[in-house]
């Protein structure tokens, strides 16, 4: 308000003196200097209005409009302890503490610097600057423009947070994802901590004031330049130097400058391995070869065993057919197992060759991953690297003296060890087998299954009724270890004989009764009706006659019926016999008269003898 109430008084005096004299235009910086506000303010020294004019339009043509909120390049003509005066070509300076310039230690007098214009004048006619909002209106201009434009800025880490990292770009904090910071992850974050990189602006969200970098973009890009080269040099057997860039359980991914490829386990290693970090290691570098590649050269397959000699290469000739090996369990399966007797070099032990037993088990039955194990080789392939190995060849076979331990009708013990619909497999010692067929569990048993008569892991005796060497069969009868009770129920339950006896079942055609506990007979139908017409019902007992025995067949028909109607067959035929008799007896018409004849006849040789 000073300054300008002065500017008020230097017009009215100068319009009072009328001075109209031309004078020669002077620097305005030069005219402040020397002109004298003390003698002017007393009315010592007059002005010509032409100067005065003069000035004012230099004051138009050289001043900064000094309006609020308003951004400005000044320089630094002063600084103290605390402060910086500011010259931004304005009617006055500004002051502005340092603290606003920590960022930049070294700031002296002659820097140009960018401030805000806060206010014209505070209650005591001082400008009032501010650098920190001007920066930060500054920076998110250069922000927005290096987001448009898609610019690379330089920012400094300034500290680690949840996520990634705090960025300072243009002095305003930026977020740095931890998955943009590099193609690859990124395991320790504090190692660029304080550090200046290079980001690009990938997202800014002004309702929140939020600007989010990426280094990784930068590094992307080039590294799509050094894919597009090194593609196109790729060829098959190449061998290329390599980075572990991840490792996964099926396989190992690693950077070949930019291109990744794909190390499978398998080919990892000529020996079988669990797990890709029993070979590799995040961060190795390596020697690969390229294997294979589709037809744009995305999906690159690697190879590393195929660097160094395949191990069948350098088997000895001395390992032949029927030698003896060693070597540990690598892999089970159902099968059979996998042995490796060298490094890389592996023969399969088939269920079959791990014992002579012909039951059909499982390889965990035998052996482990891990264990040590001796075996003969049976076939050897060098040309396909195939080898077959077995173990029960360390043992006889027990076949070699079979006629001599079972010879037909021989008695024996063994243990039962599987079922099928028509028999029981039995175990007389390892690797004998034998089949019992269903016939052959029971004299008078009628089994529909095996399970019905006896358990796997039961103790069963057995008689050798069949031996095939060559076949390596073994037919085994259960019955006939014991007498055939058929033998002597055969004069029992003679056709004729009647027996005493319950209906057990009521069945299809009929019904059957237990005469004991091997003789089960079959009652048809028919001759299940009593005397009074009814039928016979499950549990009634009754008198049963036998009219069918069959000892081959194990058959037993008999009927209740058959016992009144043979009684009411002999009742008849003594009625008829009866009827017979009175007929003789009584006098017939014939008769009566064969006798008068009789008698005629006598009378009349009588009368001629007279």
């Amino acid at each position: 308000m000073a300054e300008e109430k002065q500017n008020v008084e230097v017009e009215e005096t100068a319009a009072a003196t009328e001075v109209k004299t031309e004078q020669p235009k002077q620097d305005p910086q030069e005219f402040l200097e020397n002109f004298d506000w003390e003698k002017y303010e007393e009315g010592i020294e007059r002005v010509d209005d032409n100067k005065l004019q003069e000035f004012e339009t230099l004051v138009e043509e050289n001043f900064v409009d000094t309006a609020d909120e308003e951004v400005v390049e000044g320089t630094v003509v002063h600084m103290t302890d605390r402060e910086a005066i500011i010259d931004i070509n304005a009617k006055s300076e500004g002051v502005i503490s340092l603290n606003e310039f920590r960022y930049n230690p070294d700031l002296k007098v002659g820097d140009k610097v960018e401030v805000l214009i806060d206010i014209r004048e505070d209650k005591t006619g001082q400008l009032v600057l501010s650098h920190r909002k001007a920066r930060t209106i500054k920076a998110w201009d250069r922000v927005n423009d290096a987001h448009d434009k898609e610019e690379i800025v330089q920012g400094f880490v300034k500290c680690r947070t949840k996520g990634g990292m705090i960025v300072d770009v243009f002095g305003i904090e930026a977020f740095l994802p931890g998955s943009q910071i590099d193609v690859k992850p990124i395991r320790d974050y504090d190692q660029y901590v304080g550090k200046n990189m290079e980001f690009k602006v990938v997202k800014i969200n002004h309702e929140f004031k939020n600007v989010v970098v990426s280094h990784k973009a930068l590094i992307e890009a080039d590294i799509e330049e050094q894919k597009k080269e090194i593609i196109g040099q790729l060829e098959k057997g190449q061998v290329l130097e390599g980075v572990v860039k991840n490792i996964t359980s099926y396989g190992v991914f690693i950077d070949l400058g930019g291109v990744d490829g794909l190390i499978h386990i398998t080919d990892l290693s000529w020996s079988r391995i669990n797990h890709p970090n029993e070979v590799v290691e995040l961060d190795q570098k390596l020697n690969v070869v390229i294997l294979d590649f589709d037809d744009n050269k995305s999906r690159i397959q690697l190879g590393l065993k195929q660097l160094e000699k395949h191990p069948w290469d350098a088997l000895g000739d001395e390992i032949k057919v029927g030698d003896k090996v060693k070597g540990k369990v690598v892999v089970i399966a159902d099968y059979g197992a996998f042995i490796e007797v060298a490094e890389g070099v592996e023969g399969l032990i088939h269920v079959s060759e791990m014992s002579w037993s012909t039951h059909l088990r499982s390889a965990q039955d035998f052996v482990k991953v891990g264990d040590e194990v001796e075996a003969v080789v049976l076939t050897l392939d060098r040309e396909d690297r195939k080898m077959s190995l077995g173990i029960k060849q360390l043992t006889p076979d027990p076949w070699t003296d079979i006629t001599t331990k079972y010879p037909v009708g021989s008695r024996h013990k063994g243990i039962v060890r599987n079922f099928t619909n028509f028999g029981v497999f039995v175990e007389l010692e390892e690797g004998i087998d034998g089949l019992i067929y269903i016939s052959d569990l029971s004299w008078t048993k009628k089994i529909k299954h095996p399970s019905e008569f006896v358990a796997v892991g039961d103790t069963l005796e057995v008689e050798v009724l069949e031996l095939d060497v060559d076949g390596r069969k073994l037919s085994l009868g259960h019955k006939q270890t014991t007498e055939n009770p058929w033998d002597k129920y055969s004069e029992e339950f003679a056709e004729g004989t009647v027996h005493k006896a319950s209906i057990a079942e009521i069945v299809d055609k009929g019904a059957t009764i237990d005469f004991n506990e091997d003789i089960v007979g079959f009652v048809p139908s028919r001759h299940l009706e009593k005397e009074d017409g009814k039928k016979l019902v499950k549990g009634e007992e009754a008198e049963f006659k036998i009219i069918e025995f069959n000892k081959d067949f194990k058959r037993v028909v008999a009927s209740h019926t058959a016992i009144f109607r043979e009684q009411e067959d002999r009742n008849v035929k003594a009625a008829k016999k009866r009827a017979a008799s009175s007929d003789e007896a009584a006098p017939t018409l014939g008769d009566a008269n064969s006798q008068l004849q009789a008698l005629k006849d006598k009378m009349e040789a009588d009368s001629k003898k007279k």
